[in-house]
């Protein structure tokens, strides 16, 4: 069932997009320099690409390349950091890769997502075209669910904690992320993604 938004959440969607696109070229700007260095110290360090780039679902599940800085080694198998246990994950990444992960530099990239429209600050995490079908399938079972709205950078089921595997807790805080939107909430989630980065919990 296709869900139908609030009046009042039409209209924010309008704002959210405009704060997307301001932000996002801010964003891209203030953190240039930071994102050149990154790039020279990941060819400096490991062997391969600077940027992993990898298709995923959207909005009412269209496919886009997500960018990201690559953390993995290059012979690594595409599945989820979420859906690894610690030793894989950590055999499976380079040492300053492991350094962009806990810090969430990694995920800068996604700023040119978010100016190109395929992406959000904050919205669910958008789901591997491979390996998380299951994921897929769930969301798909809830009204509303995921893919009424782009994918964020952050989420409301990071902060509530359910960053790893189970599925059914995930899509059930997307779902009540879309119900709940607004800005309030995702001004909410802004500043506890930032305190969960600093406090080391994401």
């Amino acid at each position: 069932m296709k869900y139908t938004f609030t009046k009042r959440q039409k209209v924010y969607l309008v704002f959210k997009r405009i704060f997307d696109i301001i932000g996002s070229i801010f964003g891209i700007i203030l953190c240039s320099p930071l994102m050149v260095v990154v790039a020279i110290i990941i060819k400096c360090v490991s062997k391969g690409p600077v940027f992993f780039i990898q298709k995923r679902y959207g909005k009412n599940l269209k496919i886009f390349k997500i960018i990201k800085f690559r953390t993995m080694k290059v012979d690594a198998p595409e599945v989820s950091q979420f859906n690894l246990d610690y030793e894989d994950e950590i055999a499976m990444t380079y040492k300053f890769g492991e350094f962009l992960r806990k810090t969430s530099i990694d995920e800068l990239p996604n700023m040119f997502n978010v100016l190109k429209g395929d992406m959000s600050f904050i919205g669910p995490r958008p789901s591997l075209i491979r390996n998380e079908e299951a994921l897929k399938e769930i969301r798909l079972s809830y009204t509303p669910n995921a893919y009424d709205v782009l994918p964020g950078i952050t989420s409301y089921s990071i902060v509530k904690g359910y960053r790893s595997h189970d599925y059914e807790l995930k899509a059930k805080f997307d779902s009540e992320y879309v119900k709940k939107m607004s800005f309030i909430t995702d001004f909410k989630i802004f500043f506890m993604t930032i305190y969960y980065i600093f406090s080391k919990k994401v």
